[in-house]
């Protein structure tokens, strides 16, 4: 169970968002820099407790999903928190910071941290839950998952996990298992009622709050069949 401790970061997490952000290909905002906020998520555990995995979700008030500036952006954000550097994964690295309890951490994009794929993959299998964002050991009835596959997401013959980011999301892939989508630029679905893709093997789906103070839901997650060996 991870312990979600209240205390100071420095830099704080939309800080360390705010310069980051702009680098990735699903990013909606132009030249002026992001205006964030952070408008929901949820976590999961690590059941080595070494690692903290959370999936944030932001709103970027400087930038809109159409051209009636009508829909800020809100990005799906999976982080992993580490006590030391991750291996491989300079390309990965988020930013550091200094944890009032726990000290120098260094934050990774989470798809490439084997850490977040591994219990991701859990929660598409039902052997983990959703925890919430913001307090220790209380699962997150609001995120919803499906899974009607019938195998494994990620097998014991997969050898590496490859991911790939574009325009919408990025996805994370082996030779053998399904393709593994996460909805970076997430989108609000009519009546709250997120539907998965024609062919989806599984999705998690979720609520977050919009600059207003509404709340609204989407898909935050698709499982589509892959290749398999």
């Amino acid at each position: 169970m991870a312990v979600i401790h209240h205390t100071t970061l420095k830099p704080t997490k939309l800080e360390l968002l705010t310069p980051w952000l702009p680098s990735r290909p699903w990013y909606r905002g132009g030249a002026a820099e992001p205006v964030l906020a952070k408008a929901g998520g949820f976590r999961l555990d690590d059941p080595q407790g070494e690692v903290g995995i959370e999936f944030m979700v932001v709103t970027d008030t400087s930038a809109s999903m159409d051209c009636s500036g009508s829909h800020p952006a809100a990005y799906l954000v999976p982080l992993t928190y580490r006590g030391a550097p991750l291996d491989g994964a300079e390309h990965a690295l988020v930013g550091t910071m200094e944890h009032g309890v726990l000290g120098q951490r260094w934050a990774y994009d989470g798809c490439h941290d084997p850490v977040l794929a591994a219990q991701l993959a859990a929660l598409f299998e039902g052997r983990t839950q959703a925890q919430d964002q913001n307090t220790s050991d209380a699962p997150d009835r609001e995120v919803i998952v499906s899974f009607t596959g019938d195998g494994p997401v990620f097998s014991d013959a997969d050898s590496a996990l490859s991911v790939t980011d574009d325009r919408e999301g990025t996805e994370l892939t082996t030779s053998h298992g399904p393709i593994l989508r996460l909805q970076r630029v997430l989108r609000p679905a009519p009546d709250d009622r997120p539907l998965p893709p024609q062919g989806a093997i599984g999705h998690v789906t979720g609520p977050w709050q919009l600059p207003d103070g509404t709340r609204t839901r989407g898909l935050f997650a698709v499982l589509q069949p892959g290749p398999r060996a």
